[in-house]
């Protein structure tokens, strides 16, 4: 029994090994920080943008709402601006009109919606310009930004782009956990694939979206996903699957200012949709186990084996690939390599918030966000 659970360990660590080393040499790199962009400032900083409106949904938001619209005032003249307070119970709503913007009331949800889908539905009726912005309410653009992302959409023939905003890294929390958030995300949607024209990969980050209106009411956004809890996934699944080109990419030009203080809020925002990214498939799960498990903690301790060559090796080769892998992602945000030592601990972590989200939507509960409760859908 020893001897077979002993093979078992040393296996599955081979396993883990053989993944990280997969990551290295997939052709189109997931672990790459290629696919960036900063503001150009060989554009006119005032340049007129009277043909974007952003739409902002805001559910009480009055700490992070003016630093959000103070961001937009810096990108060019003749912006538009619309919040959609979804029933705000603070000053959202008084403080946004401070600062110029559009308010328009949010009504409740109606039954199978999501509160940000009908806020950003009942915001869409309102715009009549070419270009749509969907931005969070906690999300500060550098100057410059807005001009640059629609200068990309003409030149490369883009109906979407998509930026993910830089995460909060002020705790220690945030710098365990935000840098890995991305490094997962990367892994799940490849970006590179995602920019391909010819590929079906399709993902988008939902903070900062510049999209063609007329390619949301193509698609009857938002209204044709309208209970989807990966939304940005979805809406740019059915822009790119209509034919038109969709990119993805980071930036430190979008930074989000929702600060988790703690594990909790973190386990929360991940736990949300971390078993809808696996379609609520036990199968998916229990794989995804498997690989993780294989690569975060099998492959780089099989050293702790009784003494052998292969499992010397296997954790060699799999610390130095897991280190290969990760780097890109912490040189970009400006993090230690010393947090890859890091990294079993934290893809624990994230494992455990899967098995929380399947869990719950086992129980019946489809998600939580924003004291909303979503219940489980019975053809899952």
């Amino acid at each position: 029994m020893a001897e077979l659970l002993l093979y078992s360990v040393m296996y599955g660590g081979a396993f883990g090994t053989v993944c990280w080393l997969s990551l290295l040499l997939l052709p189109w790199q997931p672990i790459s920080t290629r696919e960036q962009i900063e503001p150009d400032f060989g554009h006119q900083l005032n340049q007129n943008l009277n043909d974007v409106t952003v739409l902002i949904p805001a559910r009480n938001e009055a700490s992070y709402i003016q630093h959000t619209l103070d961001g937009l005032k810096l990108q060019g003249e003749g912006l538009q601006v619309i919040v959609i307070d979804d029933q705000s119970t603070d000053e959202t709503a008084q403080l946004a009109r401070l600062k110029g913007a559009q308010v328009i009331a949010g009504t409740t949800p109606p039954t199978g919606w999501s509160g940000k889908l009908w806020a950003l539905e009942q915001g869409l009726k309102h715009v009549t310009t070419p270009y749509t912005l969907l931005l969070d309410a906690d999300i500060t653009l550098s100057q410059g930004i807005i001009p640059t992302l629609k200068n990309k959409v003409l030149t490369e023939n883009r109906s979407m782009v998509s930026l993910m905003a830089m995460p909060p890294m002020d705790t220690l929390v945030e710098r365990m956990l935000m840098p890995a958030f991305i490094f997962f995300f990367k892994l799940l949607y490849p970006f590179g694939l995602t920019n391909k024209p010819d590929s079906r990969m399709a993902a988008a980050a939902g903070g900062c979206i510049l999209v063609e209106t007329q390619a949301l009411r193509s698609v009857s956004a938002f209204s044709s996903l309208h209970d989807a809890l990966i939304d940005d996934c979805t809406l740019a699944a059915r822009i790119k699957h209509s034919g038109k080109n969709i990119w993805l990419g980071l930036s430190h030009a979008a930074r989000s200012h929702r600060g988790y203080q703690g594990l909790e809020p973190i386990w929360e925002m991940v736990a949300r949709t971390a078993y809808t990214q696996l379609n609520y498939s036990l199968f998916l799960l229990l794989l995804c186990t498997v690989i993780m498990l294989s690569m975060f903690w099998l492959a780089p301790f099989a050293f702790l084996l009784p003494p052998d060559p292969k499992t010397y090796m296997i954790s060699l080769i799999a610390c130095a690939a897991m280190f290969y892998a990760y780097k890109p992602t912490l040189k970009y945000y400006r993090r230690s390599p010393l947090w890859t030592f890091a990294l079993p601990f934290t893809g624990a972590l994230y494992l455990a918030m899967t098995w929380t989200s399947a869990i719950r939507y086992w129980r019946g509960e489809r998600a939580r966000w924003k004291d909303r409760h979503y219940e489980s859908k019975t053809d899952h």
